[in-house]
Formats: structure tokens, C-alpha cells, sequence
């Protein structure tokens, strides 16, 4: 037999075993996260541990690498998507430590094992919290009475609050009493101090040791190598330009959140103190819309009707890019909340791949908004194609018998951009499992659905999502034009907090600290000027830090840059609803996966190389 075909028969064995591997593990690992049933979602816990610690005894076969690096010197008779596997296997090989002496690989193997351990633990100790708090009708001034409707009323007349998203934005938003935002601000960001602390410290450390162990002087370094960025010297450099940039909007912001802090207090006949805390930003930002925009929420919330936002959302994604999606009836599913959808190319009919909605919380399910990809869309070795498989799990106010769960507009948006996700693992056509979905470098993945939450800052899109819940009327000219002109609203605070997360992460990953508490408050304080509470570290519940965003949540800021160069220059001058643009961006986007450079990507779509240029007139920043 010829190297060549040598070469082929190896690739096809291991990428055939990678695909069955992959599809059958999601069944066993990812259940941990909306399984209604505790010792279904223990067993997938330890599941997950067993899985990981078998990733781990594969990623370190040095038998399979050595053959791989003969077979290197073939690599250029392969067809692009098979060379870049065997040329990422090899990268990873070498990440892996199978280049060097075998005491090393060992020490490897272990430190991989014990931060995989402790990363489930940490995920876990967060998806069980179920802390509740009680509050009174005077403590909740200026919830709206549909949020009351929601909550579970106890018997002496006050009410049990959860730490769920539905119950703690709107406290923090909306809420006059200031006891009340900084008493659920103390409890949400405490969340799992005592169990994640030591966890997240240790964590840390062994990531350290890992990358010095394997050659590399920081994690960050390690973390970032194979990204966008290149290096994690780019993402500082990143992190701290754009940071300087937008001291100057944050400065004007600040300055009026005080204002409006001072008259607020002069109203409730409270102290004034002069200063913005934690529990203060959210709640002023949404005054600032109101006050300067005139945007009113409670009232725009009334136009986003879970069902009619679905249905939109729906025809938008399907007119765009051409597919055509089709519920299941009586599926088998995990819970009675749950819909099941099939999705058909609208050209040729062709089944692409099948998506679940689970969208609001209960006991033990993931507490944040996120998509699981559980079956790889990928070729066989029969030749045919295995259809993509994805779960979007959300956290909405459940409908109650005479209303329908209605919507904030960042929910909206949220809900827009994680249906973005699902998108990106039914249109790939990657043919190796490898790279299918949403496979692409870790600073690229959030960028399609970032380009996409623009259509919820657009007139036509934002119509087909929104009718009176009640009236069925449209909204308001003048309340939707108010919303779109919003969006400049808070620029600075939003992505300066972003900032504060990202440079926390990158620190934190940049070398071993004592006290990573500290880190946070004196990040928070040096970028925003924002003094934490000290019985507060949201860093025990920021599940990205064990979630695989670990140095590497810059992402999110960098990969917004990119969707709005991609907007821009593509949809944003009445292309919104375009479908031969939306074509070109599922071709040339989202079918290869991760079976390109991101890079590659975005210039064949947009035709050059990408630019910051879009992000910060956005923004209402100077180029």
C-alpha cells in the first residue's frame, strides 16, 4: 500500500472514531445541564469526569502521534480539510507534551486530570445553588406588577426571590430601594464563595504549572496560541487600548449616573452619597436610557411576547438563510417545556439537522443562556451525512395562565444571539466532526451571533418580533425609534465592565496570585473606578473561567469587532433582510465551521481585511 493511501485509511479510522466518540459522548456529558432529574444529572457528572479523564489517555497516545509525524512529510497529497486535521493533531500533539520525556508527559497527565475534576466541580457547585431571599412589597418599589406575578407569595405576605436570571435583572434594574439592589447584588455575586474559592485559586495554579510544564511561560500564552490573537501580549495590548478609549465615554456617563443618583435620592429622602456602587450601574443605566432616550422597558415589554419573538426570530433566520424549520409533534424530551424543531434547506429539501428549545429555568438546569452542539454535523464512512444536532437553553419568565412571558429587549437580544449559535451547528457542513458547528478559534466563535443581535437594533426585524401581547398592535413609532437611538445608551459602562472581566481573566491566567478576590476588586477599581463589596467575588460564579473561556474571555470584546466590520460592510445599508446577502454570510461563514482560518473567512466575505473601523463609530468612538 502507498503512503499516500496509508495516510488516507489512518485519517478516515481516526476521524470516523472521533465522530461516533463525539456523538455519543454528548448524550452521557452534557445532560448535567437541563436534566430535571438529580441523579440523572449526578450520573452525567460523573460521566463527565470519566470522559474527560479518556480525553485525557487519548490526547497523550504517543504511539498514534509518532505515526502521524511520518505520515506529516504526505500531508500536501490531502485535500484541505484533511490536511488541516492532521496538521492540527499534530499541533495538539505537541501541545500535549508528546515530544517530550515520558516523567514530563506523566506530570502532564495529571495536572490535565485535576483541573478537569475540579472544573466540573466548580460548573456543578453553580448549576445546585438555590439560595432564595424574601422580600416585602416596600422592598420591591418600582417592580413592575407583572413581576410579582411570577414569584411564589409566602404566607405573612412577603415574597421568596431566587437567584435566577428572572428574578434578580429586574430587582437590579428596576428596584427603587437601594437596600434591596445591594442586598440581591451581595447574594448573586456571592454565590458558591465557599465551595468555588479554593477551587478557582487552585484551578489557576495547576493551569500554570501546566503550561511551564509543557514549555510555555504563562498560561495566557498557552491559552492563546492557536486564537486569532496570536499571542497573549496582542490581547493585552487589545484590552488596554480599547480600555483607554472608552474612559473618555465612561467619564461622561459616570458623571451623569451621579446626577441621577442625587435626584433619586433627594426623592426617597435618603442620603446621598456621592458615589456609584455595584448595585447602582445597572439600575442608573436603565434611568439614563430613560431619562435621555425615553425609552421606557416596562412599556416596550409589552410588545415582546415570548411566542410572537419566537415567530419572528423564526421567519427572520429562515428568510435569511435560506431553511425552513418544521416543530416536531410529541417529541421525546426531557421535560414538558421543551419544543423540538427540524431544519430543511428551503432549495434542495435536504435535512440538515434537528434543534430543541429549552427556555426557561428550574431547579438544577444551567443558570446562565447557552447552546450545547450534542451531534456533530459530519460526513460517514459510508458517505452519507450525519445531521447536526444543538440545544439552546435560556432562562425566560415562564408564561402564567392569562399572560404570556413577555420579553425585555436585552433578552431579545440574548435570545437573537444564542438562536445565532444554533444556526452556525445546522448550517456548517464541515466533513470531518472535528470542525464541525461552531469549531472555530475561541476569538471568533461569539462573532457570528454578534454580527446577528444588530437585527434587533433594526426597524423591519424589530417589527417582525413584537406586537402588543394583549392588542396586537404595533409599537409605537416613536418608542421603537427611541429604542434604536438607545443603543448608543451606557457604551462605556457596558463594554468597560466587559473589559474589567476580560483583563481579570488575563491576569489571573498570567501568573499564580495569592489572593484572586484582590485582583478582581482592584481591576474593577483601576478600570471603572467601581469599589467592590467586599463580602461579594462573582468570580466564584463567572462560569467561564471554568467553562473553557479560561484567558481567553477577551474573546467576546474581540469578536465584536469583527461582526460589526461584517454588518457594516455586508448588511447594514437595507440588506437586513437580504437573502442573497444572507446567502453569501451562510456560505461563506457559517457552513465551513472550523474548517478554515476564521481569518480566511472573513476576508473572502467581506472582501478585505477586517477592521476596528465599524466597532468604533458604533460605539461613538474617534478612529
Amino acid at each position: 500500500m502507498s503512503a499516500c493511501c496509508t495516510l488516507n485509511v489512518l485519517l478516515l479510522v481516526l476521524a470516523d472514531a472521533e465522530c461516533e466518540f463525539s456523538t455519543k459522548r454528548s448524550i452521557l456529558d452534557q445532560v448535567q445541564y437541563f436534566s430535571p432529574v438529580q441523579k440523572i444529572r449526578d450520573a452525567s457528572t460523573e460521566a463527565d469526569q470519566k470522559l474527560r479523564a479518556f480525553d485525557v489517555e487519548i490526547s497523550m497516545r504517543q504511539d498514534i502521534f509518532k505515526k502521524l509525524i511520518v505520515l506529516e512529510k504526505q500531508k500536501e497529497t490531502l485535500k484541505p480539510e484533511p490536511k488541516r486535521w492532521l496538521e492540527r493533531q499534530i499541533k495538539n500533539g505537541r501541545r500535549n507534551g508528546l515530544h517530550l520525556p515520558g516523567e514530563t508527559q506523566e506530570t502532564i497527565k495529571t495536572l490535565k486530570n485535576k483541573i478537569n475534576s475540579l472544573s466540573i466541580k466548580f460548573m456543578k457547585n453553580i448549576s445546585d445553588e438555590s439560595t432564595t431571599l424574601e422580600f416585602s412589597d416596600k422592598d420591591l418599589i418600582g417592580l413592575p406588577d407583572d413581576y410579582f406575578a411570577n414569584l411564589k407569595k409566602l404566607e405573612i405576605g412577603n415574597y421568596e426571590v431566587t437567584l435566577k436570571y428572572p428574578d434578580v435583572f429586574p430587582i437590579m434594574e428596576k428596584c427603587r430601594n437601594p437596600e434591596t439592589r445591594q442586598r440581591m447584588y451581595i447574594a448573586y455575586n456571592s454565590r458558591c464563595i465557599k465551595e468555588n474559592d479554593p477551587i478557582l485559586h487552585e484551578v489557576t495554579e495547576l493551569r500554570h504549572k501546566l503550561a511551564n510544564s509543557l514549555g510555555y511561560p504563562r498560561h495566557t500564552d498557552y491559552a492563546t496560541e492557536l486564537l486569532m490573537a496570536k499571542s497573549s501580549d496582542n490581547v493585552q495590548k487589545f484590552l488596554t487600548e480599547l480600555s483607554h478609549k472608552l474612559e473618555p465615554l465612561w467619564e461622561d456617563e459616570r458623571k451623569l449616573m451621579l446626577e441621577l443618583k442625587e435626584k433619586e435620592c433627594s426623592e426617597l429622602g435618603i442620603p446621598f452619597d456621592g458615589k456609584l456602587h455595584p448595585y447602582d450601574l445597572r439600575f442608573y443605566a436603565m434611568v439614563v436610557e430613560k431619562i435621555k432616550y425615553s425609552v421606557d422597558h416596562t412599556k416596550l415589554k409589552e410588545f415582546f411576547p415570548l411566542q410572537t419573538v419566537t415567530e419572528g426570530l423564526f421567519k427572520i433566520y429562515q428568510d435569511l438563510l435560506g431553511l425552513k424549520f418544521t416543530e416536531v409533534e410529541n417529541p421525546e424530551v426531557w421535560h414538558e417545556d421543551v419544543k423540538m424543531f427540524s431544519v430543511e434547506d428551503q432549495e434542495t429539501g435536504d435535512l440538515m439537522g434537528y434543534f430543541f428549545l429549552d427556555l426557561f429555568p428550574r431547579t438544577g438546569k444551567f443558570t446562565h443562556f447557552c447552546v450545547k452542539q450534542i451531534q456533530p454535523g459530519c460526513l460517514l464512512t459510508d458517505g452519507t451525512r450525519q445531521v447536526a444536532v444543538g440545544i439552546m437553553l435560556a432562562n425566560f419568565t415562564k408564561p402564567l395562565k392569562d399572560k404570556p412571558s413577555l420579553l425585555d429587549h436585552s433578552e431579545v437580544t440574548t435570545y437573537f444571539h444564542e438562536f445565532g449559535h444554533l444556526m452556525h451547528v445546522m448550517c456548517a457542513r464541515a466533513d470531518l466532526a472535528e470542525f464541525a458547528g461552531y469549531a472555530v478559534e475561541n476569538d471568533f466563535l461569539e462573532a457570528p451571533s454578534q454580527m446577528l443581535e444588530n437585527w434587533c437594533w433594526e426597524v423591519e426585524p424589530l417589527k417582525l418580533m413584537s406586537s402588543h401581547y394583549a392588542t396586537k398592535s404595533e409599537i409605537p413609532e416613536e418608542l421603537l425609534n427611541a429604542l434604536i437611538k438607545s443603543n448608543l445608551a451606557n457604551a462605556g459602562y457596558i463594554y468597560l465592565r466587559q473589559i474589567v472581566l476580560a483583563t481579570f481573566d488575563y491576569k489571573i491566567h498570567s501568573k499564580i496570585e495569592k489572593d484572586i478576590n484582590k485582583v478582581f476588586r482592584d481591576t474593577s477599581r483601576e478600570i471603572m473606578g467601581i469599589e467592590e463589596l467586599e463580602e461579594t467575588f462573582m468570580g466564584c460564579s463567572f462560569q467561564h473561567l471554568c467553562g473553557e473561556y479560561d484567558a481567553r474571555y477577551y474573546s467576546y470584546m474581540w469578536s465584536e469587532v469583527y461582526s460589526m466590520d461584517m454588518f457594516y460592510t455586508r448588511f447594514k445599508n437595507g440588506k437586513v433582510l437580504d437573502p442573497e446577502t444572507g446567502k453569501d454570510y451562510r456560505n461563506k461563514i457559517l457552513k465551513p465551521g472550523g474548517s478554515k482560518d476564521a481569518l480566511d473567512m472573513l476576508v473572502d466575505f467581506l472582501g478585505r481585511h477586517p477592521t476596528q473601523d465599524a466597532f468604533l463609530k458604533r460605539k461613538g468612538l474617534k478612529i
